[in-house]
């Protein structure tokens, strides 16, 4: 019999930037996390001060939370900064910030003793004498390291009920993170994690070039390890490099219905440098895939989310640590490019006189079908490009590309794709069928 938990994971997406955020509430996130430069690893985002306030409150006018990452490890010269920051935390109103220096945690928990106190997986909590040790300073909720197999979450949970648990099941994975060793565990499946590293690194290699004539002129190179011989590991380059630092993305969707009974806290997003496109994909996806499970777990498959996810770019997916180990299908060693014939066209910023007007992020071109990708179903919505107008002159167009920054177009279409289609949707376009 299925076990059934008497709560629905939060649904936790990465923000990078306000319109990011809007999107994920859009699209089905219970809440998002951001940062700001200078207190966060992500000095990328692109949130000023007054930014992150209104997202805060706009998120709280949905019923909806926002966490402030503030995971930096602080040397000295970060302090005046990171003390600036902590003082207008009680201007934003945050739901919650995630840490991972014990000293910012001490310093935060002292100021703002009210405010939750999340974990950051960048601690590298993987036990539960860790958990309880962080619930004991006064933690509300941990992050569990993405090395965490799920049989151990399982006993995590069991053993830790009275704090509340995160997981990443979706995003980027590191090669070298916590001494994930990719030579160690491609060679010889021994974890560096566990203090099995076979230090591949130290050993004694030999190169090799063998080069083909036809179809076309090529060099191909190989590792020989001393005491291995004949077995040859490629480490060929193609004009973009080489690959054998390229971990796969990391995608639980097709184990969704293993993880979901253990009753984790919340599920989490990885991509703050991501494109809205993303931040819709990924949402709508996985709150459809949850939604579902809870209400039939005995039928549910994860085949139609999946479609969904694969029109993502990424690299390929793995389960990554799920089932112990990481072996070397976690690895794309051949291509570094994302796959994916997809590409994010554009969103919509409104409507009138039933015409869609998207901001353009992708080129078009008459004849081109569009998907409109709706809040509140799972099926995409086809639009034929038959005609487009520029939206700043109402000029028809037979083609637009995104060269210039906020270009926008009017798209006819009828009022059901209207109603669907709310602003801050997002279209997406198939490469191959990209009229030409």
């Amino acid at each position: 019999m299925i076990n059934i938990p008497n709560h629905k994971p939060e649904l936790l997406l990465p923000a990078g930037s306000l319109t990011r955020l809007k999107t994920a509430f859009l699209y089905g996130a219970d809440a998002v996390y951001a940062g700001m430069p200078g207190v966060s690893l992500r000095n990328k985002t692109s949130f000023t001060m007054a930014e992150m306030k209104e997202g805060i409150d706009y998120a709280h006018t949905l019923g909806k939370k926002v966490y402030l990452t503030i995971n930096l490890f602080t040397h000295n010269r970060d302090l005046n900064r990171l003390q600036d920051f902590v003082s207008q935390l009680s201007d934003l109103s945050p739901d919650g910030v995630i840490v991972a220096d014990p000293g910012v945690f001490g310093l935060i928990r002292k100021q703002l003793p009210n405010l939750p106190l999340h974990i950051s997986t960048q601690a590298n909590v993987c036990s539960t004498l860790t958990v309880r040790f962080w619930k004991e300073q006064g933690a509300s909720l941990c992050v569990l390291g993405r090395e965490v197999p799920l049989s151990e979450i399982a006993e995590i949970r069991q053993d830790c009920p009275d704090i509340r648990l995160e997981t990443f099941i979706h995003g980027a994975l590191c090669v070298s993170y916590s001494g994930r060793c990719l030579l160690s565990n491609f060679m010889t499946g021994r974890s560096a994690n566990k203090g099995n590293c076979a230090h591949s690194c130290r050993w004694r290699y030999k190169l090799y070039e063998t080069e083909t004539v036809k179809p076309n002129p090529k060099s191909s190179f190989f590792l020989e390890e001393e005491t291995r011989p004949g077995e040859l590991m490629q480490i060929d380059e193609d004009e973009h490099g080489s690959y054998i630092m390229n971990s796969r993305d990391l995608c639980w969707m097709p184990r969704l219905n293993d993880i979901l009974p253990i009753g984790i806290d919340s599920f989490k997003i990885e991509g703050r440098n991501k494109s809205e496109y993303y931040a819709a994909i990924t949402a709508r996806a996985y709150r459809h895939a949850i939604d579902d499970w809870f209400k039939n777990p005995e039928s549910w498959t994860p085949d139609r989310y999946m479609s969904e996810l694969m029109t993502l770019q990424s690299r390929g997916y793995t389960v990554g640590f799920l089932d112990g180990n990481a072996g070397p299908e976690a690895q794309n060693y051949d291509v570094s490019a994302s796959e994916g014939a997809w590409r994010y066209a554009g969103f919509v910023r409104g409507a009138h006189d039933n015409r869609l007007v998207v901001e353009v992020k992708h080129k078009i071109t008459k004849g081109s079908v569009l998907e409109g990708l709706s809040p509140f179903q799972l099926e995409p919505i086809q639009i034929l490009i038959q005609d487009f107008y520029e939206a700043k002159t109402g000029q028809p167009v037979e083609t637009l590309s995104c060269g210039r920054l906020g270009q926008a177009i009017e798209i006819p279409v009828n009022s059901e794709i209207l109603k669907r289609l709310p602003p801050l949707s997002v279209l997406r376009i198939r490469i191959s069928d990209q009229a030409l």
